[in-house]
């Protein structure tokens, strides 16, 4: 069974893209099926390439990154297992879309994604700071982050899946 994951913040050109890179290299490096996506939850940068220093810091990283800023969408919620907020922020504008979804559509409905701040696989609970306004030590410690939450992520999950604890 393949794994699929969102990863959402703002505008989908710093955080969500860079966590969508790791996050697949660190599962491909791991051998572990996964099908993984970002988007914003606003339509600022729609269809704009990650911002260059998203790029920079994966490409120094051997991480490849390929990906058009998108906008969360309704059938996002059934499409993905797991839709990972960045920050809190993000993560209440999610809950209350996912909210809106289940009042609009009949008591059936279909939502089956896990809405969940990505901060929460690794103690403290510590959303990924916004590096949009920052140098690139900002984008550095937005890839450490991931870096740590792929791992802590893929850990858990697998191991709820499997009964035995992914391989680091």
């Amino acid at each position: 069974m393949t794994l699929s994951v969102l990863i959402v913040c703002l505008g989908n050109i710093c955080r969500s893209p860079m966590g969508e890179a790791v996050l697949k290299d660190v599962a491909s490096k791991r051998k572990i099926e996964i099908s993984v996506d970002s988007c914003g939850t606003s339509a600022y940068h729609l269809r704009e390439s990650p911002d260059p220093r998203t790029v920079s810091t994966c490409v120094k990283h051997n991480v490849p990154i390929n990906h058009r800023a998108r906008q969360i969408n309704s059938s996002d919620f059934t499409k993905f297992a797991y839709i990972l907020a960045a920050d809190e922020s993000n993560l209440r504008h999610l809950q209350g879309l996912e909210r809106r979804l289940r009042e609009q559509e009949s008591s059936d409905a279909n939502n089956t994604a896990e809405v969940k701040l990505w901060g929460s696989y690794l103690p403290g609970n510590r959303p990924i700071a916004d590096p949009y306004y920052d140098s690139e030590d900002g984008f550095e410690a937005c890839y450490e982050q991931c870096l740590k939450l792929s791992n802590a992520f893929l850990d858990e999950v697998v191991y709820q899946q499997s009964g035995v604890m992914a391989s680091s």
